[in-house]
């Protein structure tokens, strides 16, 4: 037998924390699994297991302390073989990004503290599809390999199980994909047996060598006495050279030496299965992906705060909170395909999580407003009571300080708790502002906030002054911002609903003298799903339409200088859809702020919007990236936005249209057709089971979410489409204040960024306290030379990034220290 055709047999536990059980029974069986293999150690040498999820060595690490040793043990002996590098084995497509770093940063450092090793071996063999730029991120996470299942050659054909897969910026994983299953699932006598001659043909007729993966899995297990008894069986029929108990790292080892220069490249995404996970459970991916933005915010204003007025840094609180977030990442809570019981679970994490960063924010950007000299002349200091006392010194004026947490300036609305009379800047420039309705029904006038246009410095904050009765003459805007009953309009668009139904008629650029779509838009269109399970298995596309939103009214809600809103409510069945369609009067975007009270079984909803442009081409978000997909009517899952671009329809013009959205992860696009999806309503953890009165169906009643249409002349990268989104997910934080002497100007810039296509997403602390992390990535395709400048630190310095690239920056204390790029461990 050829060495070449060579068969590792992998013995591993598939280890579901969570999926048909909650978290509690996962934890009494990660337990039970471990105690297994290290036994099965004691009474087989030869044995060797492999495990992935940095979580369960830390659940048995607090609760089995004594095995926990045993495993060190045996990992030391290099018969317990750690892989994956994450935390659990996450959903690939939906956890944002910066989450996938904080899966390596967290899991990584924690292997090399109890273990005194890293993993080299990506592993998620269970996870139901996998972004286009997970090479870069496992390269930089000090992961060479991976291994995948999903999905399998019936739904993604490919030429060899074992590959190249390379990132878009140029970054190369050795990867293999497990054919079969990873655990004792065979129909027909010995499941190891068989499995393994069948893999062993697969070797044969590739000239490969294979892995076989066995063991007990989803509810764990692990490989059994009969297993390693059949193990050995094989070996004396087929040869131990032939037939090796081995792990992932010694089999890539292996097939890097062989086969380096002659397997095949793969230049895309893994995709598909499970499509209907990419918008099941509606509540848990707007909890993550609030989550995941205020943790972020809550870090890079705490480093403000730690580094200028010395509060203490909360990094074990902040570590919490992403640890709850990496582990509701899992692939059956995140895919939103696990038992009713977990999502009350996943609830009260994402809601420690969500407490932890408001927390941590607010403790920072208070210190930091408490520390800015607000004194004006001829006022004393005075503490904020209940009443506004400060309001009765002639008026003088409150300090709002709004904060900015991303690396660009913004102009963007500030709303205020308070019906003012008038604002102005730092500098004492009147600021044009508007009423508007707040949550509050106390009364005529305590029911209006105060809203204006607040222009802040990147990573940085601005004060405003807030007079209660002093009129601030603002200069009038120059930008016409013009209402009717269904039509809102400024400088730059027009929009017109329909008023039976609430679609959008027409939109108009008036820039370019285009009309947006092609046809109706914003069209809520009901999909039939009976024949569908929790999952979707075997369904890519969802275009069975059974009925559209309709018998809708529109009434004008705001009208002012600054901004107008229609809304539109619009009903099927016993569902009602709310859009509430917003024009500010300096921008050519539309928001959209929705509520939907749904009630439907077995049935989808998306929004509709027929871009206008002939050979389009559909371009999504994808965590640290973007990527090209067909324009097929396939379900696909994104991030923050997607976009369909082609040429004018009769003209030559480069258009297009993205839509940004601030919790939903799936959309399909089928010729010119942009579909957004917004819910679906399957039964809980359906796989086609007994269908009766016990089922409950998810995502049912009241949501709320956001998005946004983007038109543009070019392509979206000429939009800043990425910020837009960024904008639309972020929100500026804002304090009240008081009078009182401070250190800090009443206006600062935490960092300036040279180049557009840069977007910084972390600004934090260094894991081992040795100054701070800044970490970036190139958003738009292109090679960028950018100067990077954080003036609180002194530092300045000059960078290149290459197309789609991802770079960590380690800034030392020390001035006399270089800054110096890491990894995304920080090494």
């Amino acid at each position: 037998m050829s060495e070449r055709t060579r068969i590792h047999l992998i013995g591993n536990a598939h280890l579901d924390p969570v999926w048909l059980w909650q978290w509690q029974e996962g934890y009494a069986e990660i337990k039970a699994t471990f105690r297994s293999a290290l036994d099965r150690m004691k009474e087989f040498p030869d044995f060797i297991f492999t495990c992935a999820g940095a979580a369960y060595y830390e659940w048995v690490e607090e609760n089995a302390p004594e095995m926990f040793e045993e495993i060190r043990e045996r990992v030391k002996e290099g018969r317990w073989v750690i892989v994956g590098g994450w935390w659990i084995q996450p959903d690939c497509n939906l956890p944002s990004g910066e989450s996938f770093a904080r899966h390596s940063l967290y899991s990584q450092r924690y292997f090399m503290e109890k273990f005194g090793v890293t993993a080299n071996v990506g592993y998620n063999v269970d996870s139901f599809g996998h972004h286009g730029m997970l090479p870069q991120i496992l390269k930089k996470s000090g992961m060479d390999y991976y291994v995948f299942m999903r999905p399998g050659q019936h739904e993604k054909e490919m030429d060899s199980d074992l590959f190249w897969w390379q990132s878009a910026d140029g970054s190369r994983v050795m990867t293999f994909r497990i054919p079969f299953s990873y655990g004792n699932w065979w129909k027909t006598g010995d499941a190891v047996v068989e499995k393994t001659r069948a893999v062993a043909a697969l070797a044969d007729e590739h000239g490969l060598g294979y892995m076989n993966f066995y063991g007990v899995g989803n509810h764990g297990g692990g490989p059994t006495i009969a297993n390693l008894h059949s193990v050995h069986q094989l070996q004396e029929e087929l040869g131990a050279d032939r037939i090796v108990l081995s792990s992932p790292n010694q089999y890539f080892a292996e097939m890097s030496e062989l086969y380096s220069d002659s397997i095949p490249v793969h230049r895309d995404d893994l995709q598909h299965h499970a499509s209907g996970c990419y918008s099941t459970h509606s509540e848990s991916k707007a909890d993550n992906r609030r989550a995941e933005h205020r943790l972020l915010t809550s870090e890079k204003f705490s480093s403000l705060a730690h580094h200028l007025l010395s509060l203490p840094y909360p990094d074990q609180k902040l570590q919490q909170g992403w640890k709850n977030v990496m582990f509701n990442h899992f692939h059956d809570i995140m895919g939103g395909c696990s038992i009713k019981e977990a999502y009350r679970d996943a609830r009260e994490a994402y809601g420690e999580s969500l407490q932890i960063a408001a927390v941590t924010l607010n403790a920072a950007v208070q210190k930091i407003s408490w520390s800015i000299d607000t004194m004006k002349e001829g006022i004393t200091p005075l503490s904020k009571d209940k009443d506004w006392v400060l309001w009765e010194q002639d008026d003088k004026g409150i300090p709002l300080v709004v904060f900015n947490p991303h690396s660009w300036d913004i102009k963007a609305p500030v709303q205020v708790n308070k019906n003012v009379a008038g604002v102005t800047d730092d500098k004492g420039t009147p600021i044009l502002t508007q009423r508007v309705r707040g949550s509050r029904t106390n009364g005529s006038d305590d029911k209006y906030d105060t809203l204006f246009m607040g222009d802040i410095p990147a990573l940085g904050y601005r004060v405003y002054w807030l007079y209660r009765d002093k009129q601030q003459e603002a200069e009038a805007s120059n930008l016409v911002l013009h209402t009717e009953d269904n039509v809102l309009e400024n400088d730059y668009i027009r929009l017109e609903l329909e008023s039976h139904t609430g679609y959008i008629k027409k939109l108009t650029d008036k820039r370019s003298g285009l009309d947006v779509l092609s046809g109706s838009g914003a069209v809520p269109v009901v999909i039939d799903e009976h024949d569908s399970d929790t999952w979707s298995h075997g369904i890519f596309q969802f275009r069975n339409e059974i009925a559209k939103f309709a018998d809708a009214e529109i009434r004008l809600m705001e009208r002012g200088p600054l901004r107008a809103r229609l809304r539109v409510t619009s009903r099927y069945n016993r569902s009602v859809l709310r859009q509430d369609f917003i024009l500010y009067h300096d921008r050519p975007e539309i928001e959209v702020q929705v509520k939907l009270d749904w009630r439907e079984e077995h049935k989808m909803l998306k929004l509709s919007f027929p871009v206008n442009v002939e050979q389009p081409k559909a371009t999504y978000e994808i965590p640290y990236g973007h990527i090209e997909r067909p324009v097929n009517g396939e379900e696909e899952p994104g991030q923050q936005w997607i976009d369909v671009t082609g040429l004018a329809a009769g003209t030559s013009k480069l258009y297009g249209l993205s839509v940004v959205n601030d919790s939903k992860y799936s959309s399909d696009v089928l010729d010119n057709d942009l579909r957004m999806t917004v819910v679906r309503s399957p039964i809980f953890a359906d796989h086609f089971g007994v269908r009766d009165e016990w089922c409950e169906f998810m995502d049912q009643g009241v949501q709320e979410f956001k998005y946004g249409l983007v038109p543009h002349v070019g392509g979206w990268q000429d939009a800043q489409v990425v910020k837009k989104a960024n904008e639309l997910n972020v929100p500026l934080v804002s304090i009240v204040e008081t009078y009182h002497e401070g250190t800090l100007p009443q206006s600062f810039a935490g960092i300036h960024v040279s180049s557009d296509q840069l977007i910084v997403t972390a600004f934090k602390k260094a894991e081992d306290g040795e100054g701070y992390i800044l970490r970036c990535y190139e958003t738009s395709g292109q090679e960028a030379t950018t100067s990077i400048e954080i003036p609180m630190l002194g530092r300045k310095w000059d960078v290149v990034f290459g197309a789609c690239e991802i770079k960590t920056f380690r800034i030392p204390l020390s001035a006399n220290e270089e800054v110096v790029e890491n990894n995304l461990i920080e090494y």
